[in-house]
């Protein structure tokens, strides 16, 4: 169930987790979901995905929240930018193409990659 501050797990409990941090009505949470089920399918890693709503500037701060939609694998954000402001607001990656809501296919693919071999 989803809701404020609440969890919607998809999948199952395996060699990696994957966090999706999101504020409400998220225009690009759909795309971030999909985006990270396909990376995990490709890489053939069974992995559990959650998603959780951001909805105040106290949980923003308590999480380390720069915006929406946030990765975290294993509890780090592998996109994190120095100097990030944290709070309540829409998130924009920089990607081979320009900017974007989510990062790329390759960039996320590289990531969990990462994570696999820390």
């Amino acid at each position: 169930m989803r809701g404020n501050g609440g969890r919607n797990t998809v999948g199952h409990a395996g060699g990696m987790d994957v966090e999706l941090l999101v504020v409400p009505e998220c225009p690009n949470e759909l795309m971030a979901h999909d985006l990270t089920r396909a990376v995990l399918e490709e890489l053939d890693v069974s992995a559990s995905v959650t998603t959780t709503v951001i909805d105040s500037d106290e949980q923003a701060l308590a999480r380390g929240f720069t915006g929406s939609p946030m990765f975290l694998v294993n509890d780090r954000d592998p996109f994190a930018e120095a100097g990030a402001a944290v709070g309540v607001a829409c998130r924009v990656y920089r990607t081979s193409t320009g900017l974007n809501g989510v990062p790329s296919f390759e960039e996320l693919r590289e990531a969990l990659r990462r994570a696999l071999t820390a």
